[in-house]
């Protein structure tokens, strides 16, 4: 597959071409349009709430060990379905994601099967942020929302689509860490803990990233810390928002009856859409249930600050 340069025309050509020869891509994508949508405001952060049936297959993935090794893994080039193409872009392919939640929606593979880990790939995001200038970069760590844990891959949406891109402007920044073109702040305010990195430099972004990686626990049994990461690049600069994480899934995921709501929070969740592919719960959901999901799966203020004084 030859490499070529990933511009605005070339991908929205792309995903065209592959949402008219391909089905299942096309029927999920035109279901988009009539999906439902209902809005939350949690202190300054914005959140969508997106009822969207075909997101079953991710929220409800089973990846537990055993599970994962009984199945193919779908992000291989072997394994994937004869009409799936994608672009090369170095040890990555450049894929639609037949599943969307956004209206246009990249599932972006290593070309190895090889674990999901973002140790050492920071870079690489940041890259291919560079490259994808009208969309945000998102990784979900193997216990964080990611549906494939077995396969190294990061998705990419249209940028603007999660408020969290905008909640950044508003939210207050105390900042932990500084270089010459760079800055690490915690967020304050928001409906989560979470913090920022901003970089006009890739590897100087890089470096307080991986400062940040390093003061996170992993726990035990894990290959990395739980975290989710939000990367666009805008204006000159990179920004890294990265999602401490210290549960998978909420306690309402597994409840019985009417406490029962099938969420399992990732990258978009944490970025303002919460995504429910149960109509019944898209109905029942409330801010208050928002907020209570985060504070379950997040850590809390205090634990963020415990963090960032490590740093300092």
């Amino acid at each position: 597959m030859q490499e070529i340069k990933l511009t605005k025309e070339v991908v929205s050509s792309f995903i065209e071409s592959q949402i008219n020869v391909w089905d299942t891509a096309k029927n999920n994508f035109t279901a988009l349009a009539g999906v439902k949508v209902k809005e939350f405001q949690i202190g300054k952060s914005h959140f969508k709430v997106q009822f969207n049936p075909a997101r079953i297959l991710s929220s409800a993935a089973k990846v537990d060990a055993k599970s994962l090794k009984e199945r193919k893994c779908f992000l291989c080039s072997e394994n994937r379905p004869a009409v799936q193409e994608g672009l090369a872009w170095g040890d990555y392919t450049v894929l639609i994601n037949p599943f969307p939640i956004f209206p246009k929606h990249l599932t972006i593979p290593c070309n190895s099967h090889t674990l999901q880990k973002i140790e050492g790939r920071i870079e690489d995001m940041m890259n291919l942020a560079n490259a994808l200038q009208d969309f945000t970069l998102f990784y979900n760590g193997p216990k964080c929302g990611a549906s494939a844990p077995d396969h190294m891959h990061f998705q990419a949406g249209n940028k603007g689509f999660m408020g969290m891109e905008e909640d950044v402007n508003a939210a207050e920044k105390e900042v932990v860490l500084q270089s010459e073109n760079a800055t690490l702040s915690m967020l304050k305010g928001l409906a989560h803990s979470c913090f920022l990195i901003q970089s006009s430099n890739v590897e100087e972004g890089a470096v307080l990233f991986n400062k940040l990686y390093a003061a996170l626990d992993i726990p035990e049994g894990e290959i990395e810390p739980m975290l989710n990461i939000l990367c666009w690049f805008e204006n000159g600069t990179w920004n890294l928002v990265v999602f401490p994480r210290k549960k998978h899934r909420p306690s309402c995921y597994f409840a019985e009856g009417d406490d029962n709501i099938l969420i399992s929070p990732a990258s978009v969740d944490m970025g303002g859409v919460f995504i429910t592919p149960l109509e019944k719960d898209f109905e029942k959901i409330s801010a208050a249930d928002v907020k209570a999901i985060l504070d379950e799966v997040c850590l809390s203020m205090d634990e963020a600050s415990a963090i960032a004084a490590k740093l300092k």
